[in-house]
């Protein structure tokens, strides 16, 4: 009972990560109707941009909480600058153009920011500045009263970056949803999503939406990077950990935020109990190599056959 305890508490913990990465393709979504494949390289380019900029800042004599904490600064101006240049060269020239149109322009965008982050900062992995941050470390053994093996006192280790980790993502996603739900540009936001001629004819400006839409996601990008370098390490590998927002965007529906919530939770905690209970049953076999890797796409695939709007999504029926 301790280790499928254990097991649903590491599923939760990357159930909320990757419901943090769902929620940077949702918000530019509904906000343009594009769906941003360079999301994940995004996560990647913040967090290389911190930690390079930090590693810059050290060879100059700057180091501890100060200098990570301009180095922040500095990968949040980035991403700022990164949205005003995307509304100006990708989307503003392709307005009104197909949405495959748009879609293949964000596989440029990828390949742009993996040379020039390749180019800039190099392709060795680079450690996250955890403790620089004032982020946790350690961990600490919680005790089970009679939960473990045989009737004895079980144990669940808690890493203390990853309750940092479902803490800070929980917060932000809050914060997002209640953002964009009670103010004046989230009204705007669903008023752009609902119908761009609407919008346009009350006065709000959809170039002024998309820089605020995608420098949001930027941010998403940013903390989700530092989450995930600090559990492992800043990488251009972590662009594949974005794959996984893909189910959980099926399952929750490509333009609801709580939705990108549910999914994430689902995807997490289901492809953590998939390896525990799968793995053993299907050993000896392909599909029993990596079931977490393939477990998510096989919950979405079900989804797809059986409800292919997700959990929170919108029906959409069109007249032919």
């Amino acid at each position: 009972m301790d280790f499928l305890i254990q097991t649903v508490w590491e599923g939760l913990v990357a159930g909320v990560l990757y419901a943090l990465i769902a929620l940077g393709f949702v918000l530019i979504f509904k906000a343009s109707g594009v769906f941003n494949f360079a999301q994940g390289i995004m996560v990647v380019f913040s967090a290389l941009t911190l930690v390079g900029t930090y590693e810059k800042l050290s060879q100059l004599g700057f180091k501890g909480f100060p200098a990570a904490m301009l180095s922040l600064v500095v990968a949040l101006a980035v991403m700022f600058v990164l949205a005003v240049l995307v509304e100006r060269v990708v989307l503003r020239p392709l307005v009104n153009q197909p949405d495959i149109i748009l879609f293949m322009a964000t596989f440029g965008l990828t390949y742009l920011l993996i040379g020039v982050g390749e180019t800039i900062f190099g392709g060795n992995p680079k450690i996250m500045i955890t403790k620089e941050l004032g982020l946790p470390t350690g961990s600490t053994e919680l005790v089970l009263p009679g939960l473990g093996p045989d009737g004895r006192n079980g144990l669940v280790l808690l890493q203390h970056i990853d309750i940092a980790a479902a803490i800070i993502a929980s917060i932000m996603i809050a914060g997002l949803a209640t953002f964009f739900q009670y103010t004046r540009i989230g009204r705007a936001l669903r008023a752009v999503a609902d119908s761009h001629k609407a919008a346009l004819s009350v006065g709000i400006s959809l170039n002024q939406i998309w820089v605020v839409v995608w420098f949001t996601a930027g941010i998403v990008a940013l903390v989700t990077g530092i989450m995930w370098g600090a559990r492992s390490d800043v990488s251009f590998g972590l662009s594949t950990v974005a794959l996984k927002a893909l189910p959980v965007l099926i399952l929750g529906g490509f333009t609801s935020i709580p939705g990108a919530i549910v999914g994430g939770l689902i995807i997490g905690i289901g492809e953590k109990l998939g390896e525990l209970y799968l793995a053993p049953m299907l050993l000896g076999s392909t599909m029993g190599r990596g079931v977490e890797s393939w477990f998510a796409f096989f919950i979405a695939l079900a989804f797809v056959m059986f409800r292919p709007q997700g959990l929170f999504g919108d029906k959409i029926i069109e007249r032919i």
